[in-house]
């Protein structure tokens, strides 16, 4: 069990002894506010819609596939997209870098290569997201997608979307150190929409006074892709029960390890940090079950996944209502540029 394993288990699982660290959170949350405070006024606005994407928490709440899907609708709605990044667990030789299905993960990290290669739209990758959104527009972009961007306050936005794992809620309701959260749970006031990954019931009983629209997302199995090749397989290329190797290495294992029993499949949970950087050894297990992970692991699996090596790709499903409304406002803002922005 990893130290970051041990944190989280202990701000899911409601544990007294975090409560020590009570004066560190009161600290993080003043200093996350007066970071806001002077970053805010200071940000930069573009000529297209930006859109960020983000949470409030650390740890996995579902925003990759929301954020393929959003890319996904723009298209059909005949808008040209484009995806920012941090680019955590890369290091480029320069920046910005524009990411493409052949850009090594080691310079880009894992979650951009994930997002290029299951959509082929323009991602960039940078510690200056402003600098990332201008190489997009740049690129002919006319939306920007912020990835993971909520508390990037440098980078202007016209809208906010925040993503919340139904099944976990916000933990303890605490900020870091004490709790998972990065911003106090009020600031989901404030986002455009919260969307719900999962049921809304832990999520309604500890935000009462929510005041954001909120809708619900379901994040679907797709088909098998062979990991070295990319070869596609259908749902039921394993036979009922089946025993595999299950990998992950993302911010919450446990909902991978869930999914592969919904699809009647046994798996053997093998639990990695959030962007673990893979080396072959690592994954030679015995017995010798088929290995299968998600298409983040996937990424970093590539150069060196053996024959019985799959993973599991996914889509995101949300109501026809929160389309409805997503596309109406970006094509209000489209026609309502803004007059100080950088073209």
């Amino acid at each position: 069990m990893t130290l970051a394993s041990v944190w989280e288990n202990a701000w899911y699982g409601k544990a007294r002894w975090v409560y020590l660290f009570a004066p560190l959170a009161w600290l993080f949350r003043a200093l996350a506010r007066r970071r806001r405070a002077r970053l805010k006024p200071r940000a930069v606005a573009f000529d297209v819609p930006v859109v960020v994407v983000g949470n409030i928490s650390v740890g996995g709440t579902g925003k990759t596939p929301l954020l393929i899907a959003l890319v996904q609708r723009l298209r059909e709605a005949g808008y040209c997209p484009g995806v920012v990044s941090r680019g955590y667990g890369g290091k480029a030789p320069s920046y910005p870098l524009m990411v493409s299905a052949d850009t090594p993960v080691t310079h880009c990290g894992d979650e951009p290569l994930a997002i290029a290669r299951a959509t082929q739209c323009a991602v960039c990758v940078s510690p200056d997201r402003v600098e990332a959104a201008q190489a997009l527009r740049e690129q002919g972009c006319d939306i920007v997608l912020s990835d993971d961007g909520l508390q990037h306050y440098r980078l202007a936005r016209d809208l906010e979307i925040a993503v919340v794992d139904g099944a976990r809620a916000f933990g303890n309701g605490w900020c870091l150190p004490v709790g998972p959260l990065r911003e106090p749970i009020e600031r989901l006031n404030e986002v455009d929409w919260v969307v719900v990954n999962g049921s809304e019931d832990k999520v309604r009983e500890q935000t009462p006074t929510l005041r954001t629209v909120q809708h619900t997302m379901k994040v679907t199995p797709d088909a098998w892709h062979r990991v070295s090749d990319g070869t596609r397989a259908s749902l039921t290329h394993f036979a009922p029960h089946t025993s595999v190797h299950a990998v992950a290495g993302i911010g919450n294992p446990d909902r991978f390890f869930t999914t592969l029993k919904d699809l009647d499949l046994e798996p053997v949970p093998h639990r990695f940090a959030d962007h673990h950087h893979y080396r072959p050894g690592e994954l030679v297990f015995q017995p010798a079950f088929p290995v299968v992970m998600t298409a983040k692991d996937a990424v970093k699996c590539q150069p060196f996944a053996q024959p019985d090596w799959w993973y599991l790709s996914v889509s995101a499903i949300l109501p026809e209502a929160f389309w409805s409304e997503f596309l109406n406002r970006i094509e209000s803002l489209k026609s309502t540029p803004e007059t100080n922005s950088i073209p």
